[in-house]
């Protein structure tokens, strides 16, 4: 039997095509910090086509997490009023200081855009950031998120307060469900194995070209955009 084994596993090598590491034969990545020493990382270069694609609902009174970049670099002369969001006093940039999970200092039916990138990972209790969100929202307001799908720990976060989650469309869908009506959400997925593998080794955007980036492979969703809109009662 082994001999067997043996005979199969010589038939197998022999079929099986080389196979050229080239830059990625080392077992530690190009870049430990996504690409951000080498450009515009696949993630970021992703999340901002979504809130370009849905840029017209950044307009009103627009909460942003942490800083406002998003909010007038895509909202530009839409935006009535522009709040950022930090979780503990300290931040320059906030002007509101509250709790997502908890929805403690955060106003209810307040905001026309909540633009929440890639802060779902980072609060263990995502349920409850998701209601609070929809409640800061007004009638028809839109709620523009982005989570990731693959992507390594970020090291900063999860020794600070933690790096939990990582997602796919229906993990997301279903928790957005659980707040918005289905025919209200729209989600869009990014990325495929070739990016995939480039972003975990920090390859940067421009490192690529635009056929690369554009391809979209259900099976290797790099980034995931939800939009939701908070039906008008």
């Amino acid at each position: 039997m082994k001999s067997i084994l043996r005979m199969g596993q010589k038939t197998l090598k022999r079929r099986l095509k080389h196979i050229n590491w080239g830059s990625f034969q080392n077992s530690k990545p190009i870049s430990n910090v996504f690409g951000f020493d080498r450009g515009l990382p696949i993630d970021r270069y992703f999340i901002e086509k979504f809130l370009n694609e849905n840029k017209m609902d950044i307009q009103g009174v627009v909460l942003e997490i942490g800083d406002n970049h998003y909010t007038t670099k895509f909202g530009g002369t839409r935006i009535g009023g522009s709040e950022v969001l930090h979780a503990v006093p300290g931040n320059p940039s906030a002007t509101i200081v509250g709790d997502l999970a908890s929805g403690e200092g955060i106003p209810k039916s307040f905001f026309d855009c909540i633009i929440l990138t890639q802060t779902l990972p980072f609060i263990y209790d995502v349920h409850s950031v998701i209601r609070t969100s929809y409640e800061a929202l007004k009638p028809d307001g839109v709620l523009l998120v982005t989570v990731p799908g693959i992507s390594q720990i970020s090291r900063y976060d999860m020794d600070r307060w933690g790096d939990y989650w990582r997602f796919t469309d229906l993990s997301v869908l279903k928790l957005f469900m659980e707040f918005f009506n289905k025919e209200n959400l729209q989600i869009e997925i990014f990325g495929n194995v070739k990016t995939a593998v480039a972003f975990l080794h920090g390859i940067a955007s421009e490192e690529l070209n635009e056929k690369d980036l554009h391809f979209k492979d259900p099976d290797y969703q790099l980034i995931i955009g939800v939009r939701g809109k908070k039906r008008n009662s």
